[in-house]
């Protein structure tokens, strides 16, 4: 839709009358001290028809949450990297202080056992 100096703005739709009006929509789903008109209750954060992944969503972007998820996130990859340590202190090499990626650990981990099964069944 094209947009003329002479159009007016009521003919959009999502033109507003007044400022006012285009302000209370925006707040729909705010905190809102009055009971707007034919309800007792205040209005609540969250609007009753989100589904359940907005909701999780909307939990999700809290800062509370964000902060709690980063605790566990960091939690989560010390207990990974321990374990990657103390994997890496049972595998021989050469020399027994060198520095080695995840995946080489893997990797010599998995040669290490083939080698360790293939010494028990000579």
């Amino acid at each position: 839709m094209m947009l003329s100096p002479d159009q007016p703005d009521s003919d959009l739709p999502w033109g507003q009358s007044d400022a006012e009006s285009v302000l209370n929509d925006i707040k729909i789903g705010c905190v809102s001290d009055e009971p707007m008109e034919g309800e007792g209750k205040t209005r609540t954060l969250a609007p009753q028809g989100l589904s359940r992944e907005e909701k999780r969503r909307r939990r999700r972007a809290t800062a509370k949450y964000r902060s709690a998820h980063a605790t566990r996130e960091r939690i989560r990859v010390e207990a990974f990297n321990v374990a990657f340590a103390e994997l890496r202190k049972l595998l021989p090499t050469l020399p027994p202080d060198k520095k080695l990626s995840k995946i080489e650990i893997l990797r010599l981990a998995i040669c290490y056992i083939s080698y360790l099964n293939h010494v028990l069944d000579v």
